[in-house]
């Protein structure tokens, strides 16, 4: 059968391999266990290229997987082979989770998502990269654990369109949030131990960003050896660091809580 060819796994079963060509291009659609289903995806791969099908025609009665089906259909409209489901548009790309579940990127991220594929646990969306998982929001300086809504939003409030201008850091420290108090905006230091403790208020998000810090020495100090991520003040030098730990304040609770 054209398009399809028989390899065996290690255990010695037989696995029917699927692949395309298209302007020299061998493009793999997938193994399949039986010889009806490869064939029949070979076919749906041969309707993509002839009809120039788009994402948007994709539907439940093609057999191709829908990754495979995206892959080809953007070689075939937009020219360019990418392995994951990714598909051009004109000014930005979208990376398809699933039919329905479409993720939304600038074009500055399409070599980075071309060859880390996306994967979804207990809602985070997160690649692996030298063995490691990585939350894609790191890539947008939002810190591990942030929360939406407090820490960072989507400003056209759509959850799956990571477009860099459409993505506002509320919060960039750890342990910081904003708050209005008297129709005033202040910057609140919080810590957890056994519960939350508030390590004090703040007129800017550095100060309670090193007041965090601070927090955390003092807990150390203390006998606490709970693993905190502290904060790292890139415009800081370090003695002007220094200066600004040692004038800030916190909770005499803190001062007072130890092992």
């Amino acid at each position: 059968m054209k398009g399809v060819f028989t390899t065996r796994k290690k255990d010695n079963s037989i696995s029917y391999r699927v692949s395309i060509t298209l302007h020299g291009k061998h493009i793999s659609l997938g193994s399949y266990d039986n010889k009806k289903t490869a064939g029949a995806v070979y076919l749906d791969g041969r309707h993509i290229i002839d009809c120039k099908l788009a994402p948007e025609n994709y539907n439940s009665e093609f057999t191709i997987p829908h990754d495979k089906f995206i892959v080809l259909s953007n070689y075939v409209i937009n020219g360019l082979y990418v392995p994951t489901p990714v598909f051009l548009r004109k000014q930005y790309f979208e990376y398809y989770l699933s039919e329905t579940d479409i993720l939304k990127f600038d074009r500055d991220d399409l070599f980075f998502y071309s060859s880390h594929k996306i994967q979804q646990k207990g809602g985070y969306l997160f690649v692996s990269d030298y063995g490691s998982q990585y939350k894609i929001l790191t890539r947008y300086g939002i810190r591990p654990f942030a929360v939406y809504g407090r820490d960072y939003i989507m400003v056209n409030h759509d959850r799956n369109d990571y477009r860099y201008s459409n993505i506002k850091i509320i919060n960039k420290y750890t342990g910081v949030r904003q708050k209005t108090l008297r129709e005033k905006t202040v910057y609140e230091a919080y810590i957890h131990v056994n519960g939350v403790y508030i390590v004090g208020r703040y007129e800017d998000e550095i100060s309670a960003a090193i007041a965090y810090n601070k927090a955390v020495d003092t807990l150390h100090k203390n006998g606490i050896k709970k693993a905190y991520i502290k904060n790292y003040i890139v415009s800081y030098k370090k003695e002007d660091y220094l200066s600004h730990y040692e004038k800030l304040s916190i909770s005499d609770k803190l001062l007072n809580i130890k092992v």
